[in-house]
């Protein structure tokens, strides 16, 4: 079996439905109660009512809750026309137009299954850590739905820009289907079932290893469908269930923007600058850099600027100041004693230095309450504003060499490491897994 297929997406039916901007919606992961009930009231048949239904009363039923609600949905549409599959075995080249600092981006990729293969068995490399729960909830909509309802985001090298210029030339003078999102970035869609294109993009793209980006836990729960399926008796050579649906993105494209998550701590000792600098003693130099919770964006600048995992931004809410601190040898020594277990590389990480070194062992805090993530400065003020939060960093993301170097390691990276900008639309196309 190649690695890559084009396959009959299922997609829906513009005739039927009007805009797309009206009936895709972001992944699960990122819609929160507010936005379930937005998405709900945008359109009577918005694909959160599959890839995300909310619970309603009752639910308990095993004949009626949320998944029997999805796969319902799943079959009308399809029994309506609402949602119909592609008449030939397709590849669906996908750019995302969106804006970042100021600067216009395009990033070029395509949707195609992708073999699966357990991780350390194969070609395709994790990054991040995975939640039992969050896979349980997945494979129970898989079950129900028998599809792959959203895209898993991978990574793969191509310094000479070949797939690139295989992807412009197939859309060339072509329209592409067309979606935008609330946060206004332009997504574009072309199905290609040229077998030429097809067999040029499998041929270049087969033996390249693959890194996950995003998706990680909808990728162990492609691997775990495929195991029952097996254990089933029904999985045969052939049998899609032995794919995932993955969006494939070139390590080097221009458009591949990793922003940061900072942090907002709770469960930890409250200090001052003083006594956080106490604290951290000679395995950071530390310099009060600015008061006030408004005062993030110049700190974030300056440390955007330099760029340097090893800088990280803490505001102390005991004295409202915010403390720039910077890795020393010292350290880094400590570092390496107290996660003997990882490489240099996973070491040198800031969210790394940030939980294991700084929070973990010199706060004394090894299993803190889950911070608030947020991705923009503007969220870090907000947060601090309410004044529930003792400690709050700013912290560099992962780069893409980062998750290329620590995956082919076989490490995985501290939760929320990376966040690649924009995230990946759900309900452009369906990969049915029968």
């Amino acid at each position: 079996m190649p690695e890559i297929q084009a396959f009959r997406g299922i997609r829906y039916n513009l005739g039927q439905v009007g805009s797309l901007s009206d009936v895709v919606s972001p992944p699960y992961d990122v819609i929160g109660p507010d936005f379930l009930d937005e998405l709900y009231r945008m359109h009577p048949c918005n694909f959160v009512r599959i890839d995300f239904n909310r619970i309603e009363p009752g639910d308990d039923d095993e004949a009626n809750n949320r998944y029997t609600r999805a796969a319902k949905f799943l079959k009308n549409w399809l029994a309506e026309g609402v949602l119909t599959t592609e008449p030939d075995p397709a590849i669906y080249i996908y750019y995302q137009d969106f804006d970042s600092g100021g600067t216009t981006y395009t990033r070029r990729g395509f949707l195609a299954r992708h073999k699966l293969s357990k991780f350390g068995e194969g070609q395709v490399f994790p990054h991040e850590e995975t939640l039992p729960a969050a896979k349980a909830d997945r494979l129970m909509l898989m079950h129900v739905t028998k599809a792959n309802l959203s895209p898993i985001f991978g990574l793969y090298p191509d310094k000479e820009k070949a797939a690139e210029k295989l992807l412009d030339k197939a859309i060339e003078g072509k329209t592409p289907i067309v979606a935008k999102d609330h946060l206004g970035v332009t997504h574009r869609l072309w199905p290609v079932s040229d077998p030429a294109f097809i067999n040029a993009l499998t041929g270049l793209l087969g033996p390249k290893p693959l890194f996950i980006a995003d998706g990680h836990h909808r990728y162990e729960t492609s691997c775990k469908y495929q195991e029952e399926i097996y254990d089933s008796g029904f999985l045969s050579p052939t049998h899609p269930a032995n794919t995932t649906l993955m969006m494939f993105v070139a390590m080097e494209d221009p458009g591949l923007i990793v922003m940061p998550t900072h942090r907002l701590f709770t469960g930890v000792p409250e200090l001052d600058a003083a006594e956080l600098a106490a604290k951290l003693g000679d395995c950071f130099t530390c310099r009060v850099a600015a008061a006030g919770p408004d005062a993030a964006p110049e700190i974030w600048e300056e440390i955007d600027t330099l760029g340097a995992q090893g800088v990280i931004g803490l505001f102390t809410k005991k004295d409202n100041n915010w403390t720039l601190a910077t890795l020393t040898d010292a350290g880094k020594a400590r570092m390496a004693e107290v996660a003997p277990e990882h490489n240099e590389e996973w070491r040198a990480l800031g969210v790394a230095l940030l939980h294991r070194l700084i929070v973990g062992d010199i706060l004394g805090c090894p299993n803190p309450p889950k911070p608030g993530y947020v991705h923009l400065v503007e969220e870090v003020v907000s947060g601090l504003e309410t004044g529930e939060y003792p400690l709050a960093a700013l912290v560099m993301p992962a780069t893409v060499e980062d998750v290329r170097l620590i995956s082919l390691r076989g490490e995985r990276m501290p939760a929320k490491s990376t966040y690649f900008y924009p995230k990946l639309l759900s309900g452009l196309v369906i990969n049915p897994l029968e």
